[in-house]
């Protein structure tokens, strides 16, 4: 997967879960709640190298990665054909459409993240190669947010349509035709609907970017929010140990995936280990 350098974000190790909740909580209580509240969110990755690339972006090979933006159209037209069928309601816009289609696996411009570091702490534990470190990204939404102009919100689908059309930007059709750099430019978080228990349980979120040439990191680059990104490293030695206590305060696959192939991942996985002889 595409690697580059992360110069002029801040990165802290941590070897423990302990520790990444102590690093992720806020050193500051939220004014208006008086408690330890942050817009933060956060999104674990299974090689601390890796950039910050949604599923499209990964399309058709990361080296270089970016190839097959053009075909996000045909991809999610394909997705409304058949997969009408399995759906269980329809969405109740082409925006939640656009989340459906991300949250079941299909390759869109949308940047999964959860509100929960434990969750991050799941995902970039789960599987990979030993000998990567990992690594949990932490965005802090209300600084994007803030230099996009935007309220200090994370938008609901119903949002997240109004404030599009009102900068001429009325389906995902029409942003899927648009330039990828123009004047225009927006990042902004999306608050998905619960459309099943595991986005539920899972905390999750999405930012969605009206350019989809560069990784998500690279456009907060040019736009000055390097500051709005933490780089939480968990070094190769010290996976198991945190996967470990992951599994000790139960955020699992049982826990993450409430449903038979979840209580069948988390057993095979949970089975599988065995002591080096």
């Amino acid at each position: 997967m595409q690697r580059r350098s992360f110069e002029g974000i801040e990165e802290i190790r941590v070897e423990t879960l302990g520790e990444l909740v102590d690093r992720t909580t806020p050193s500051e209580n939220d004014p208006a709640s008086g408690r330890l509240r942050a817009a933060s969110v956060f999104r674990g990755s299974k090689c601390s190298e890796w950039a910050l690339l949604t599923s499209l972006d990964r399309l058709g090979g990361i080296d270089p990665p970016h190839t097959k933006g053009h075909l996000e159209e045909h991809i999610l037209r394909n997705f409304i054909r058949y997969s009408r069928p399995h759906l269980q309601q329809q969405p109740a816009n082409e925006w939640e459409l656009l989340v459906t289609a991300q949250h079941h696996g299909l390759p869109t411009r949308l940047l999964d993240w959860t509100y929960s570091p434990l969750v991050a702490a799941h995902f970039a534990t789960l599987g990979g190669d030993p000998a990567l470190d990992r690594v949990i990204w932490r965005l802090d939404w209300g600084k994007l947010h803030a230099r996009f102009d935007l309220p200090p919100i994370a938008f609901l689908v119903q949002e997240l349509d109004e404030l599009l059309r009102k900068r001429g930007i009325d389906s995902p059709w029409t942003l899927f035709s648009q330039p990828e750099r123009g004047q225009d430019h927006l990042v902004c978080m999306l608050d998905p609907p619960a459309l099943d228990n595991r986005i539920v349980v899972q905390a999750a979120a999405f930012t969605i970017s009206t350019d989809k040439t560069r990784s998500f990191d690279e456009i907060l680059r040019e736009n000055g929010l390097l500051g709005a990104l933490t780089r939480y490293v968990i070094p190769a030695e010290r996976i198991d140990h945190l996967r470990d206590q992951l599994d000790l305060v139960t955020m699992d696959e049982r826990r993450l995936f409430p449903d038979l192939d979840g209580v069948a991942a988390e057993m095979r996985r949970y089975y599988d280990a065995s002591a080096e002889e």
